[in-house]
């Protein structure tokens, strides 16, 4: 049994989920939520919540029907949302006794090494005080979030940041659905490894609200499994979802997670960066890195893209531009390219993650 042993908890909970037709917090369904939560706190679990619902909070104050285009509306949007938010959690967690903190991240905020290791530092002082932490990705000031990124992915980073011993991502379907919307669609209850099969059944969402939908939620799911996390994707509308997760019972999709832990500064190399650029390296360099655990040599590498400096994450391709590794280089592009580098390391295994 995968599940098991669980002390420290990462639940996310989408808009979707949070918000009823008119774009409001539902406060009856937010209430059931927190009740679980509360309920794995009595059972002396840690538990991070990562929420999604600013936006939408704030949707329904400014008027807006839909999730506006313009980013300085969905920033005011975020701005607004997230205060009546925390106010609902406050009150909501009061009711059991508990405190909650709010954690707003940029991705610069986890990219950044010391504040990577000092934004790990005050969770894990939150979590010993008995208070949960609420996370939202800061999206009144941060753009390129709001753009690109989602919350699934932010609960994928936090769970390797602490790191949890599992993740529960609560969305409005029972998991990952096979002929989602036909005859015989069924909910996958284990999913071994992520194929492209796998990423072209999970399609994007069209909610007025949310970003991202099931496709996000698999990109989530490549890091949490890969840093030795386990996922379950489940319902966020059933009362006892959480409870029915822990005690092992069939519930939603679990993904299942490579079999050994990796170390967080590999966690950092390989999950927190935006690539400065990339190397494509031949079949022998590939094989040597994936297979053999040695550094990358400048033999093996067949071109060299972007213009990084020495001390920046990279990633790693095969000559077909699969990426199949990161790491952080020991030069500048301008050196690598000079060709002038001898049997010297250009990225040391230290410093290398396989993907």
């Amino acid at each position: 049994m995968l599940i098991k042993d669980i002390s420290r908890l990462v639940v996310k909970v989408g808009t979707g989920v949070l918000t009823d037709a008119r774009k409001q917090p539902d406060l009856a369904q937010m209430e059931q939520l927190v009740s679980q939560l509360a309920e794995q706190r009595r059972a002396g679990r840690e538990v991070v919540l990562v929420s999604s619902g600013a936006v939408g909070a704030g949707m329904g104050v400014l008027g807006h029907a839909r999730r506006p285009q313009e980013l300085a509306e969905l920033q005011a949007c975020a701005a607004v949302g997230q205060s009546r938010l925390m106010a609902t959690y406050e009150k909501l967690f009061g009711a059991f006794g508990l405190g909650v903190a709010q954690i707003l991240l940029t991705h610069d905020d986890l990219e950044h090494h010391e504040r990577h290791l000092n934004a790990r530092n005050t969770l894990v002082t939150l979590l010993r005080h008995g208070v949960v932490p609420i996370i939202n990705e800061n999206d009144a000031v941060s753009f390129t979030e709001l753009k690109f990124g989602d919350n699934d992915k932010l609960s994928a980073l936090v769970a390797s940041l602490l790191p949890a011993d599992l993740l529960v991502i609560l969305t409005t379907v029972d998991g990952v659905i096979e002929n989602f919307g036909k005859p015989g669609a069924k909910t996958i209850s284990k999913l071994e490894r992520i194929d492209s099969t796998l990423e072209q059944m999970a399609g994007g969402t069209d909610s007025a609200t949310a970003v991202g939908g099931m496709a996000s939620k698999v990109e989530a799911a490549k890091i949490v499994v890969r840093a030795g996390i386990p996922l379950v994707i489940a319902s966020g509308r059933k009362k006892h979802t959480l409870a029915r997760v822990m005690s092992g019972a069939d519930e939603g999709t679990l993904f299942v997670p490579r079999p050994t832990r990796m170390s967080s500064r590999k966690r950092w190399i390989a999950f927190f960066h935006h690539p400065a650029g990339s190397l494509f390296v031949d079949a022998g360099a590939r094989k040597a890195l994936r297979e053999s655990g040695k550094s990358l040599l400048p033999p093996g590498i067949a071109r060299c893209e972007g213009d990084f400096s020495a001390g920046e994450v990279l990633r790693i391709c095969d000559a077909n531009g699969t990426e199949f590794a990161r790491g952080i280089a020991q030069f500048s592009a301008a050196e690598i390219r000079a060709g002038k580098l001898s049997r010297t390391e250009v990225v040391h295994r230290d410093n290398l993650v396989v993907l």
